[in-house]
């Protein structure tokens, strides 16, 4: 008798997990009193999320590919800079959490080599170039003798998940689902690697802030940055959206798990309920081939909600 397939068999769990998936789509909270200014608004659509390219990370769940469908919504052209972020600490009086808590995380090449030794946190494997450092934050990314007065237009990072979703809360808005960002990023190009096609660097421009050289001994800054750059430093996608992949990764509102759009719904989708760690999209300047090409388009990693870094920052939506 031929074997009957595990996935041709209905099962009371996976209508359980779709059905409360589809309320939860259904009942979300929309954010409609923001300004859209410097927003691009997203007709309603259908995209085809996800890869099965040879390119994915398999234990990320990457894929499979699936056709998602979207309302409308207003995405930000940019990430929110370091300008736009201290308005809102300025006007809401708001400590972020690495302020609160005394240090953050920076990577190595951006501090004192003799300090390296000193300040490296080997706590995680695979993360050595990670440095504890006192005194970094939003305004000192680097740690305190660090400062943003040159960068007002990059993008704002040492901001946590938590500190994101309170900016988003202040200025009538909402941090993206991670449908809705990867919709966006690319930009009406159907399953390219990038937001532009499925070349890194065509004709030899470089379109987006990554890492070359030998990660993470040199940066090269062929792209002519080895930090963050302006939001605007390279050219926008074909939905008008600057900065959409590589420079500072992107929180999306999404928990974190490989597995759940397997049994979630296709349309409008949220993510789980609950999770250790939020979706982050986009890669980021510290991103290279040689360890993880995550500035792809349907990449995916995440970190815990309260985690702050040199090179992660967010973008903000509004429902219409």
């Amino acid at each position: 008798m031929k074997q009957q397939l595990a996935c041709c068999v209905p099962s009371k769990q996976r209508a359980a997990r779709l059905y409360e998936s589809r309320v939860a789509s259904e009942e979300r909270v929309r954010a409609t009193t923001g300004s859209v200014e410097g927003m691009q608004k997203l007709d309603a659509g259908r995209f085809l999320m996800g890869t099965d390219s040879s390119h994915a990370f398999e234990k990320d769940g990457e894929g499979p590919v699936r056709t998602v469908v979207l309302d409308a919504f207003y995405i930000g052209i940019h990430p929110v800079t370091n300008a736009q972020f201290g308005e809102f600490v300025r006007a809401a009086e708001y400590r972020t959490e690495s302020e609160r808590l005394g240090w953050s995380f920076v990577f190595q090449g951006h501090i004192p080599p003799e300090r390296y030794h000193e300040l490296v946190l080997a706590a995680v494997p695979g993360t050595h170039w990670w440095c504890k450092v006192a005194g970094a934050d939003w305004r000192h990314p680097e740690g305190p003798d660090s400062s943003i007065e040159d960068r007002w237009q990059h993008p704002a990072t040492q901001v946590s998940w938590n500190d994101a979703f309170a900016y988003c809360a202040w200025a009538g808005k909402r941090l993206p689902t991670e449908a809705e960002w990867e919709y966006a990023a690319r930009g009406g190009l159907e399953q390219k690697l990038y937001p532009w096609g499925d070349e890194l660097t065509p004709d030899g421009r470089h379109l987006c802030n990554v890492w070359q050289g030998e990660f993470p001994v040199l940066d090269l800054g062929e792209d002519g940055y080895a930090g963050t750059s302006p939001v605007d430093a390279f050219p926008p996608n074909d939905f008008g959206l600057y900065s959409i992949t590589g420079n500072a990764w992107e929180w999306c509102n999404d928990w974190f798990d490989p597995a759940y759009h397997l049994t979630a719904t296709r349309t409008n989708p949220l993510g789980p309920a609950q999770g250790v760690s939020k979706v982050i999209k986009g890669g980021s300047y510290l991103c290279h081939r040689s360890y993880c090409n995550r500035y792809r388009v349907a990449a995916r990693t995440s970190n815990t909600p309260d985690s702050a870094t040199t090179n992660m920052g967010f973008r903000c939506v509004r429902d219409l």
